[in-house]
């Protein structure tokens, strides 16, 4: 071994002993907050002041990029707010599901985690109190909006606390490698991201529609002549192999996922909130409510109908926009559409991912 990098070896060392050091002084710290919050029954979980953090550290420039950055931090900040008791989050499963590895990713792996087998049994863990926070897929950036999740958002009185944006990488995976492939494995989303790949490569085999990607591993994993579109972790944890990275038709492809819980999230600054309501039913009325959100300066970013379910023809209409409900126009905006629909709720506020 050479001088210098036997040298830069102990400088590393040395480094490591005052990261860890520094590391256990915020954790004291960030234990105080915890001790505190326990003493008034308050939610260790703070969305924007965790987003806050998260911006903080990656304005630092250096080796590593923003993304590594996020993902360290991500992870000292789940140990820290852990260290009393684990935040408990029901996602939408089984494991490996890109669900898992959103909530994953919001609330680091020293969460405890609690698959679920539907969206709104994710709901009724969070109401009753079983689990903290729930994590489910509302919308894909090919494929539109997750319907279930918008529905059952109207029903319930929790809210949004937080959105996960999160780029989705198909992988096509086997059990043998050698086998020929009859029939394939996926969530009906994937088969449609996958359509062109699968086409091409295998123009004569089953498309299998099941409840999610990683069910469609867990099942090849005990079938011959079957593959599965799924994650390259669903490939580790149901021991696969993988024939083909990247396989959807965009390289484009993400979903945005909501975090639902019962808390009311603070502003951050670069928020956004959702909402729905129901217009009234005369000529111009959809006109006139949106010139509401034109008149206060509200910037849409998404608009959509689906049918209330209750009476015929009719539709609500969901909608995100820039902006907390504690700001000002945001608040105008809102009280002015009460005054001119039939129906409003608000949905949650939350930081923009």
């Amino acid at each position: 071994m050479s001088l210098k990098l036997q040298r830069t070896r102990q400088s590393i060392d040395k480094v490591d002993k005052e990261i860890v050091k520094l590391i256990n002084k915020r954790a004291k710290l960030a234990l105080d907050i915890v001790k505190s919050k326990n003493k008034t029954n308050a939610v260790v979980y703070a969305p924007s002041r965790e987003k806050e953090v998260l911006n903080n550290i990656t304005v630092a420039k250096g080796a590593l990029g923003e993304e590594s950055l996020r993902n360290i931090y991500t992870e000292i900040i789940s140990a820290c707010r852990n260290l009393e008791s684990p935040t408990k989050v029901a996602f939408l499963g089984p494991w490996a599901t890109f669900t898992h590895q959103a909530a994953i990713r919001n609330f680091g792996t020293s969460s405890c985690f609690i698959p679920a087998t539907t969206p709104q049994e994710v709901l009724l863990e969070i109401e009753s109190g079983r689990v903290d926070f729930g994590v489910v897929p509302v919308e894909n950036s090919n494929e539109g909006s997750v319907n279930v999740t918008l529905d059952m958002l109207v029903e319930t009185e929790l809210k949004i606390c937080a959105e996960i944006s999160l780029k989705i990488e198909q992988c096509f995976l086997v059990k043998d490698p050698k086998a020929k492939v009859l029939r394939v494995y996926s969530h009906p989303h994937a088969l449609a991201q996958c359509r062109d790949w699968i086409t091409k490569n295998y123009p004569d085999v089953e498309m299998v529609s099941v409840s999610s990607t990683a069910e469609a591993a867990k099942k090849v994993a005990k079938e011959d002549f079957a593959a599965a579109i799924a994650s390259e972790v669903a490939a580790k944890i149901y021991d696969l192999y993988i024939l083909q990275k990247g396989i959807q038709d965009s390289r484009e492809n993400f979903t945005r996922f909501f975090v639902i819980g019962k808390i009311l999230t603070k502003p951050s600054g670069k928020d956004k909130t959702s909402l729905v309501f129901i217009v009234k039913d005369k000529v111009g009325s959809l006109y006139e409510v949106l010139g509401v959100f034109n008149k206060n300066n509200v910037n849409l970013t998404k608009i959509e109908s689906r049918p209330t379910k209750k009476k015929a023809w009719e539709y609500m209409f969901f909608v995100d926009f820039k902006g907390h409900v504690e700001d000002k126009n945001i608040a105008t905006t809102i009280e002015s559409l009460r005054r001119k629909s039939i129906f409003v709720k608000s949905l949650g506020s939350y930081p923009r991912a």
